[in-house]
């Protein structure tokens, strides 16, 4: 295929697969904790990562990585002290990412590269973040695998997750971390406007086929596979936004799945 004589292609494709499998892992626990909402509010607080990061004159994702793990603990210690009103400290979270990015967009002087983190840019990553991403994904989905079971526990119950001898604290606070790190990460790919979508269309895919856990997990990294292969192929030779084309491909996919399943309930 012609895709592949062009390396920049390549190494799209190899971070895009990369960050395709971890971002719907974060995802499942997430819909399953019913706060979809969350990688709304890290994505605004890495986008002023991103900026502190051009401002200052280093890499921006390892300024989107280390304010948005900063913004989690913030955020795990605000949901600690409103037990009953959780959401507000994802609302909290939201608006102080807002905040300071409209601040520290004042003093933002390389426009366009600051737009490649908007609506994402896989094809213009530099050979640093290149190894960065690879290697901050790769850390974050073994630890994923390692929390596993534990995640499994908390993403339904956390009182009987308790009961049963998780330090739900501590795996609510290294979850938190993790889904930070991976939107971070993937910032510079499918661009920090939409990395939830990403996070949640292919989790809602492999839910309508009612799966146990762990097989909706691989479903929907399967999916997230499926949705950044397409993306970028279609992108490639249609001359459109990458970021932008993956997501499409997933809303297209969940709409004729619904509809599928929707006429088979009718039968």
């Amino acid at each position: 295929m012609e895709i592949f004589q062009y390396s920049y292609m390549v190494k799209a494709l190899i971070v895009g697969i990369v960050i395709a499998m971890i971002i719907p892992c974060m995802g499942v626990v997430v819909v399953n904790k019913k706060i979809s909402i969350i990688g709304d509010a890290l994505s605004h607080v890495s986008l002023a990562g991103v900026m502190i990061g051009l401002i200052a004159g280093f890499s921006p994702i390892v300024g989107a990585i280390i304010t948005c793990i900063l913004a989690s603990l913030l955020l795990e210690f605000i949901r600690k002290r409103f037990p009953s009103y959780q959401e507000i400290s994802t609302a909290i979270i939201m608006s102080t990412g807002i905040g300071l990015a409209s601040i520290l967009s004042g003093f933002v002087t390389k426009s366009a590269n600051f737009e490649s983190f908007l609506f994402g840019s896989i094809i213009a990553i530099t050979p640093f973040e290149f190894y960065l991403i690879l290697i901050v994904s790769a850390i974050v989905l073994i630890t994923f695998l390692y929390f596993f079971r534990d995640l499994m526990y908390i993403s339904f119950d956390e009182m009987s997750a308790k009961l049963s001898g998780v330090n739900v604290n501590r795996i609510n606070t290294i979850f938190m971390m993790l889904i930070a790190t991976t939107i971070s990460v993937s910032s510079r790919t499918v661009g920090i406007l939409i990395i939830s979508s990403l996070m949640v269309i292919p989790v809602g895919c492999a839910l309508q086929f009612n799966l146990g856990y762990i097989k909706t997990t691989i479903l929907s990294s399967f999916f997230g596979v499926c949705f950044m292969l397409v993306g970028l192929i279609s992108s490639f030779y249609l001359g459109l936004k990458p970021g932008g084309s993956i997501v499409l491909c997933g809303v297209i996919a969940l709409l004729i799945i619904l509809i599928v399943k929707g006429k088979k309930s009718k039968n």
